[in-house]
């Protein structure tokens, strides 16, 4: 398989909170040989921790022989400002003051996303996209995409997503950010900074992505006498230490304000009128057990969203089901593409 790995820099990307950033770089990843099929492109819009190689972490939906495969259509995904993969985020070095941004790094938000999607689509020569998709905030990113640029893409799928971060949502991230900020190495002045609070802050949002099913499923104990050392208790030390490997608690906070902003209806009369502007053919995904964006919030979506199909699947890993019960996944999207 054909992987290329790709930066596109910007001069100057002026921001939806009034500021700009400057020399923006945009890291992307392309599986497959997109000049071949330009017509057939899938574009995935990554979710919060992710990296712009969606097999990566998405390797039961995207690879040789799976739904997405770049074989048959060139798969694009690009990894999205404030993260740190890539793209200009927190630790990138702001060009004003020669060090890295850390705490001072500008609030993004989606539409600042698609922006720079959207000029990295040109770049690339794709005049539209044949599936543009994502779970979770990366349905965020899609949804906006087709109401800013309408006619970027053929087929829409959301999974698991909203079209508001609700309350419920922005307490948890608050929760983490309240974690990160305890910790008193995230001082803006240390790189390193805020390890232990990141650690405490992804044992939050596992809360939030698991939910009590998959925990009484996955972490029960064996041992009636068992007076410490709990298995839940050892998942959440591993799961935070090994996010702290490869993440960075900047990054994570300006990422979780990112969430926070998204609002479909923010200047466009309401959250209904924006989802009826989207005229693309669309598949809305929701996951039974799901507690961070329960069912109702994608039977909202494909209400309000003229022609939209809705699809259930089932899972005990609640909001985590769309990278685990890929299955179920290529079903109803072989379905929906007619595959």
């Amino acid at each position: 398989m054909k992987v290329t790995e790709g930066n596109l820099e910007l001069k100057t990307l002026q921001l939806e909170c009034g500021e700009a950033l400057d020399n923006v770089n945009i890291r992307y990843h392309i599986l497959g040989d997109i000049q071949k099929n330009l017509e057939r492109v899938i574009w995935i819009c990554h979710a919060f921790t992710a990296n712009s190689n969606p097999a990566d972490w998405w390797p039961e939906m995207v690879g040789q022989g799976r739904l997405f495969d770049p074989e048959k259509y060139p798969v694009v995904c690009a990894n999205i400002i404030g993260s740190c993969y890539g793209s200009t985020g927190p630790m990138s070095v702001n060009p004003k003051t020669g060090k890295p941004y850390l705490r001072s790094f500008p609030l993004v938000t989606f539409r600042d996303v698609v922006t720079a999607n959207q000029i990295l689509k040109e770049h690339l020569g794709i005049d539209k996209i044949w599936v543009l998709t994502g779970g979770s905030i990366g349905g965020f990113q899609a949804m906006e995409w087709e109401c800013m640029y309408p006619g970027t893409t053929e087929n829409l799928i959301l999974i698991a997503t909203a079209a508001e971060a609700s309350p419920w949502v922005k307490a948890f991230s608050q929760s983490q950010r309240l974690a990160i900020l305890a910790d008193g190495t995230f001082d803006g002045a240390n790189p390193n900074g805020g390890k232990a609070g990141l650690k405490a802050a992804r044992s939050i949002a596992l809360l939030s992505y698991r939910g009590r099913s998959s925990y009484n499923l996955t972490q029960q104990d064996t041992n009636p006498n068992q007076l410490s050392n709990f298995k839940a208790c050892t998942y959440q030390d591993y799961q935070g230490d090994k996010l702290v490997k490869r993440f960075d608690a900047y990054s994570y906070f300006a990422l979780s304000l990112m969430l926070d902003s998204h609002n479909m209806g923010r200047g466009r009369v309401s959250n209904e009128a924006a989802l009826n502007s989207i005229k693309a053919r669309t598949l809305v995904v929701g996951i039974d057990s799901d507690i961070l964006f329960p069912v109702e919030e994608q039977h909202f979506i494909a209400n309000h969203i003229p022609s939209a199909v809705y699809r259930e699947i089932h899972s005990q890993f609640c909001h985590d089901g769309f990278l685990i019960e890929c299955q179920q996944l290529t079903s109803v999207i072989s379905e929906f593409l007619n595959l």
